[in-house]
């Protein structure tokens, strides 16, 4: 479909669309998550091609009728700046981490730069119904992020918090004040309680196990009742060679910091490439759950899809 069609549909589909802000606090889309399954059938909506160079797409959010999507941009490989490894063999990098907003039609209309120094690794991002959150962090694992939290029509950013880890992926919890986030590979949860001013009482916190493993969680978005919805992916080795790709969707209760509901999202750009593999944005939409993808660097397009339970 040409851009021009495509954006006309979809623009009809975000007026019809709960707003993000209501989103936020609408059981709906955790519950109507709960009603899918693997034998779920996805259907496509819509394919907007993005027209200006996205890099390395990370997290994704909905503003009214704007997206919001976080990527990072490696100028520097770590082979090639020769920096001394790193734990599990990474090392140090250098790149640029961008936070662009555009519209229905693909077309950008703004974007700003987040991070400094090696920190430069955008995560998933959320919003709240009042601004954006995202963590920028050094490009490997157990090293060290920033958090920022981002007015949606100035893009000013504020730092909130630096923590000693990379920090993947955050949610805030407008009903609790609490920010969450998980690892590099969402190997574990952080959560921090946040003042009146939306800034950290304590910026330590202790880490708690993620005890699900099939997929590493790429972006999470917080869906109400203390529940984040986040899509990821995996890689499996298979036997004899080759490798299979597995993408799916997790509900997570912040409560207790454990998945309560996983679906495999059997859906993919090519053969080699799974919807789930870079951001992902869900809402509900009548009465079918509707979610974003954007899976492909550098030359993206912004999938949509609904599915019934």
């Amino acid at each position: 479909m040409r851009n021009a069609v495509c954006a006309s549909i979809l623009a009809a589909a975000l007026a019809s669309a709960t707003t993000p802000a209501m989103a936020q606090v609408d059981n709906a889309l955790h519950d109507r998550f709960q009603s899918l399954s693997r034998s779920s059938h996805w259907r496509l909506v819509d394919e907007i091609a993005v027209a200006f160079p996205t890099y390395h797409p990370q997290g994704m959010a909905r503003v009214a009728d704007a997206f919001f999507v976080s990527s990072v941009e490696v100028r520097e490989t770590r082979a090639s700046i020769g920096a001394l490894s790193v734990g599990l063999g990474w090392t140090r990098s250098a790149g640029v981490g961008h936070l662009f907003k555009f519209g229905a039609d693909g077309t950008l209309i703004d974007s700003i730069t987040l991070g400094e120094g090696s920190a430069y690794h955008p995560g998933g991002i959320d919003f709240d119904g009042e601004a954006l959150w995202i963590p920028v962090a050094e490009y490997r694992p157990d090293s060290s992020s920033i958090v920022y939290r981002v007015d949606p029509d100035t893009l000013e950013a504020v730092e909130v918090l630096r923590f000693d880890d990379h920090v993947g992926s955050v949610v805030h919890d407008p009903e609790t004040g609490r920010l969450h986030g998980v690892s590099w590979g969402s190997r574990r949860f952080y959560t921090w309680q946040l003042d009146d001013d939306r800034m950290p009482v304590d910026r330590t916190a202790e880490p708690i196990a993620n005890t699900s493993h099939y997929i590493d969680y790429q972006d999470c978005q917080y869906v109400g009742s203390a529940r984040m919805l986040c899509g990821g992916v995996n890689r499996y080795v298979v036997p004899g060679g080759g490798i299979f790709t597995l993408g799916g969707l997790e509900l997570v209760d912040l409560e207790r910091s454990q998945p309560i509901h996983q679906v495999p999202v059997p859906l993919w750009a090519s053969p080699d490439l799974v919807m789930t593999y870079n951001p992902v944005h869900c809402e509900t939409e009548a009465e079918d759950f509707r979610c974003y993808f954007m899976p492909e660097d550098d030359t993206s397009t912004l999938f949509v899809y609904e599915v019934r339970g």
